[in-house]
């Protein structure tokens, strides 16, 4: 817990009734607890550093292990084949002289941890020896890059980042790129600065828990990520704030309801999401024009930007979307989710062909 955090949660702290009469001549309540407050803020920040420390001390170790099992199996050579038995005989006797963490998969992350950051400097201290172990799986330096730098620009956990990498994020978002733009991305992060940059195609929404082949109606779809919206503004990105859901919108005498209302934190705009269970029809992007005029009018304050509309579906005939969108002024996109992760071979295909390989 943060020492402001911390200063809050305490504000309402008092002294228990059985002290009250034992406080020496001249010293008040407030100040008993502010000496409280002290002493535990002095603690928090203490095990706060405690744990800083190390992890520092553990990826080090970690590192230099992977450059003593390295520099070992090299004996000079500029490269060196790697030998397998070598690992599993370290992890017997490494584990014998000093007990666990030396499995003979801990042995080959720390040597791939070397071979992927051969400067420890680069090493970031902000993430754990566990994200690291999740971020070595990859075998894509571009991807790995991605990853450790999204994981300290949005501060994921462990389980997020697993949750990210089952998805192909990066994967995802550089197919809209092209290779300069796949190089910015895995140097820099996901950096929201425009609309688009909200955009993924497809979304994937696998946390709902939906059966793929089964038609779910929109509101089974709508609750489902209700219930699962962590997960869906993990999905979303950085800077969506949830508003609402069948948010009621009242033109003239008629009643409209948009599915989900978010508001964008950093791009200052409200984000509307319309759920359609199989094919977005132009209709539904009329609609959502609609929705968008309304928000722009009666909603928005004079410091907002103008909203942005998803219509997100099952599919899309990408054709038909275009004579739909063409000449609308407003910040309206047509994307598609799948209740699946997608194949990461295919994409890491369509990936490879961008960059060249």
């Amino acid at each position: 817990m943060k020492t402001k955090e911390f200063l809050e949660s305490k504000d309402d702290l008092t002294i228990s009734n059985e002290n009250k009469d034992q406080l020496p001549n001249g010293y008040t309540t407030e100040d008993y607890n502010l000496l409280i407050n002290n002493i535990s803020i002095l603690w928090v920040n203490a095990k706060e550093k405690a744990i800083t420390a190390v992890n520092t001390e553990l990826l080090e170790a970690n590192w230099q292990t992977g450059k003593y099992i390295v520099e070992y199996e090299q004996k000079g050579k500029v490269r060196a084949e790697y030998g397998k038995q070598l690992l599993v005989n370290l992890a017997k006797d490494l584990t014998i002289k000093n007990g666990r963490g030396f499995s003979r998969s801990n042995l080959l992350y720390m040597r791939k941890f070397y071979l992927s950051f051969p400067k420890s400097e680069t090493v970031s201290h902000i993430l754990t020896w566990s994200h690291y172990f999740e971020i070595l799986k990859c075998d894509d330096p571009l991807e790995m890059q991605f990853y450790v730098k999204q994981c300290i620009n949005e501060g994921w956990k462990v389980r997020e980042l697993k949750r990210q990498m089952k998805s192909c994020l990066f994967q995802r978002l550089a197919l809209s790129a092209d290779k300069e733009g796949v190089l910015t991305l895995a140097n820099e992060g996901y950096q929201v600065m425009k609309p688009q940059d909200i955009m993924r195609d497809p979304f994937v929404l696998e946390f709902t828990g939906l059966p793929q082949k089964k038609k779910c109606r929109e509101n089974e779809l709508e609750s489902a990520i209700k219930t699962n919206m962590e997960h869906f503004l993990l999905e979303l990105g950085r800077g969506f704030a949830f508003i609402g859901r069948q948010y009621p919108i009242r033109i003239g005498s008629r009643l409209f309801k948009v599915d989900m209302v978010f508001y964008h934190c950093i791009l200052k705009c409200y984000v509307l999401i319309d759920l359609k269970r199989a094919e977005v029809k132009h209709s539904d992007i009329g609609q959502m024009n609609l929705y968008l005029n309304y928000f722009q009018t009666e909603m928005c304050q004079p410091d907002d930007n103008p909203p942005i509309g998803i219509v997100l579906g099952a599919r899309k005939d990408e054709l038909l979307m275009e004579y739909a969108l063409h000449g609308i002024t407003n910040q309206l996109f047509a994307a598609k989710y799948q209740l699946y992760l997608p194949k990461r071979e295919e994409l890491q295909a369509q990936l490879d062909a961008i960059l060249g390989i």
